[in-house]
């Protein structure tokens, strides 16, 4: 009998107001502490080829082994990362050779591409990878922090000085990406850890909510909602359609309990006993 807690999560994808087809796609797996969500493009509803192949490559290379047992915390010597940061890399370069090799085999594919944002919790700690815009932000009592750095020429704009976040809000220069998942041979994942806290929400989402609505405004609907996320997944989504909709808008929403916490400390004494029986 598993002696995990779950994750509350919600999911919700919508194709905006103005295009004919979705081309996100997203995944969850409460059990498994897992989170993925992609923003595919390319003419032909190739994105929505990509995004899928995504999806489908990290969901199943990834939740047999997030519930094997494994001590997903223990640290690679060489490259100083944890055992689930390295299986995250793995399966979205996994992923990227897989879109990359059916761009190349398929004309009508050609140049199709994703973001990705995904997560791994285990224990105390959250694994995030990302390549392109899509972001994750993390509410914590009452701070709204986003956590991943977006991969884009606006990003590039604004780390450089050359305009203010202000005035990227009227930038032109919206979803051009520098990076995206499937476009080249190799495109490297960029991968951070955090430590978890009980109560801590995260909104993974992709740019069709993050160009029509303010961070602030989102950190209040999330905030609003803390007790219902299925609600707030759906004014995020509701919202971003009235102000335009101008792409599709996909949000998966992760709120730890503090009994994820207790139980995966507890199931670790445990198997420590175990062993030293």
């Amino acid at each position: 009998m598993s002696v995990r807690a779950e994750l509350e999560t919600v999911s919700l994808s919508h194709p905006g107001m103005v295009r004919q087809h979705n081309e996100d796609s997203v995944y969850v797996d409460s059990a498994a502490g897992l989170a993925v969500l992609a923003d595919g493009m390319g003419g032909y509803n190739a994105g929505e080829v990509a995004s899928g192949i995504a999806v489908n490559v990290l969901s199943n290379g990834l939740v047999p082994e997030l519930n094997s047992g494994r001590e997903l915390s223990k640290v690679d010597i060489q490259s100083g990362l944890t055992h689930a940061a390295l299986l995250l890399r793995q399966q979205i370069a996994a992923a990227n050779k897989g879109i990359y090799e059916a761009a190349q085999a398929r004309p009508e594919c050609a140049g199709m591409g994703t973001t990705i944002v995904a997560t791994v919790f285990f224990g105390n700690r959250v694994s995030i990878a990302h390549i392109g815009d899509s972001r994750c932000y993390r509410l914590r009592g009452d701070r709204f922090e986003q956590l991943t750095h977006d991969h884009s020429l606006l990003q590039e704009q604004i780390d450089s000085g050359q305009i203010t976040q202000e005035q990227a809000k009227y930038s032109l220069n919206k979803n051009l990406v520098t990076r995206a998942l499937g476009i080249e041979a190799i495109v490297p994942a960029e991968i951070t850890e955090y430590r978890v806290e009980a109560n801590d929400i995260y909104l993974l989402c992709s740019d069709g909510l993050t160009d029509m609505v303010d961070p602030e405004v989102v950190h209040e609907i999330v905030d609003k909602h803390r007790v219902d996320l299925a609600e707030a997944a759906a004014e995020l989504i509701d919202l971003a359609n009235k102000n335009g909709g101008r792409d599709n808008i996909s949000v998966i929403i992760v709120q730890v309990p503090a009994t994820f916490l207790e139980s995966h400390s507890w199931a670790k004494r445990f198997l420590a006993r175990k062993k030293a029986s």
